[in-house]
């Protein structure tokens, strides 16, 4: 065990923490992260809609869901390429390098023209639908952004005005991006937004199966963060899984068809149990039953974050982060909670989610309840709760003893 978190301390993860920090990978990261109050309000309609089942004339608010959420390709498609631009130093074309990307995304997804010269999109693609083409897009406009900032028109050192020389020395580049766009869809006929998802659909049906719902949601709610690494380092991955999903169920359940996809961010919530890696019980355990009194001071610092699923304070505080006690029933729980999750809601004990819900900080039983829409969800997050403290019982023993010891050494 030593040789394995040295491993892990001295390789694993400041390679890890490498990748996170790579341009590329960084600004999609980044992206995300901006575009999430957009998400939350998707999630904010969702729960407003609730009031709707009890009460008839209460106003239908989806249309909010459908110009926030629904429209998250779109702000990709501009956040990215800006993000690319502001991580490579080229900060003050950063925001025509967004433009660009919507305009090229726009064309990517195949708009039809109508006789009358109207656009015509499908509502599907500008959402977490067409996620995958605007990653794609945003970062290939990037990089000819990138590339083409090289060589300057006009040079820093000119008496043009600065915003004058940004006009100029964007213009090819952009003029190239849009050529892309026209050439591709008006003129060979190809949609290019199909080719991505088509060269794409593999790798994703890989991930939102079985094995890659219980590996990322180990890695990211658990291996990685007992290693203090944060889990928004794999978030880019999950998300272009989730999204989409979350979203194919719910036109697939607005248009009476059975909702399949079981990897989504509102399933991977339901057994977050006070956070990451399940440690509401835990936190109760050190607030109520150590007999270290480091340890109950940590327990109830952390009772009310953990009620709401934050437990930053019990990850690093306890800690459980770099700790061979408390790591391991970390690690079993991080797998047996999506494991389970995936089987119930494979044999239809408790009904996959439909609607976008990522208000995460909820605490556990209503986020479920919200989640599921349903009483059977409530009630499995009760079961996950036992199942939680089953696994960190005996490992919360031996560590509070353990701590206790050490604290009357050190007061002698």
């Amino acid at each position: 065990m030593d040789k394995f978190m040295s491993w892990m301390t001295d390789h694993f993860s400041p390679r890890v923490n490498k990748i996170a920090k790579n341009t590329w990978f960084a600004a999609i990261q980044d992206s995300i992260l901006t575009a999430m109050p957009m998400v939350f309000i998707g999630s904010f309609a969702t729960l407003l809609s609730i009031i709707g089942e009890f009460w008839d004339s209460f106003p239908d608010l989806t249309m909010i869901s459908t110009f926030s959420f629904g429209l998250l390709s779109i702000f990709l498609a501009y956040l990215i390429p800006e993000a690319v631009m502001k991580r490579k130093g080229h900060i003050n074309i950063s925001k025509q390098a967004g433009l660009a990307g919507i305009a090229f995304f726009l064309m990517l997804v195949f708009p039809q023209i109508t006789a009358d010269n109207a656009i015509q999109f499908d509502l599907n693609t500008l959402g977490a639908g067409g996620m995958i083409a605007a990653l794609v897009s945003g970062l290939f406009v990037g990089f000819v952004m990138n590339l083409f900032s090289k060589w300057k028109f006009i040079g820093e050192d000119s008496a043009i005005p600065d915003f004058v020389a940004v006009w100029f020395n964007t213009l090819i580049p952009i003029i190239f991006i849009l050529l892309v766009g026209w050439l591709f869809t008006f003129e060979l006929n190809i949609s290019l937004y199909k080719v991505v998802n088509s060269i794409f659909e593999p790798l994703v049906h890989l991930g939102g199966g079985f094995w890659g719902f219980v590996i990322i949601s180990f890695l990211g709610f658990s291996f990685l963060y007992t290693f203090g690494i944060s889990t928004w380092v794999i978030y880019p991955v999950q998300s272009a899984i989730v999204l989409p999903a979350i979203a194919a169920n719910q036109a697939n359940f607005e248009a009476g068809k059975e909702v399949t996809n079981i990897f989504t961010a509102e399933t991977m919530q339901l057994f977050l149990i006070g956070g990451g890696g399940g440690t509401l019980p835990l936190c109760i355990m050190l607030a109520f039953m150590a007999r270290s009194q480091r340890l109950k001071l940590i327990g109830k610092a952390s009772l009310i974050p953990s009620i709401f699923n934050i437990n930053e304070p019990i990850v690093f505080g306890a800690p459980v982060a770099y700790n061979p006690i408390l790591m391991v029933p970390m690690w079993i729980y991080g797998l047996v909670a999506p494991i389970l999750t995936w089987f119930v809601m494979k044999v239809g004990i408790v009904p996959i989610p439909h609607e976008p819900f990522q208000l995460w900080y909820l605490p556990g039983p209503i986020l479920n309840w919200i989640t599921t829409s349903s009483i059977i969800g409530m009630l499995y997050f009760f079961a996950l709760f036992i199942i939680a403290w089953l696994i960190y019982y005996p490992f919360f023993k031996v560590y509070d003893k353990q701590t206790v010891e050490s604290e009357l050494t050190e007061g002698e």
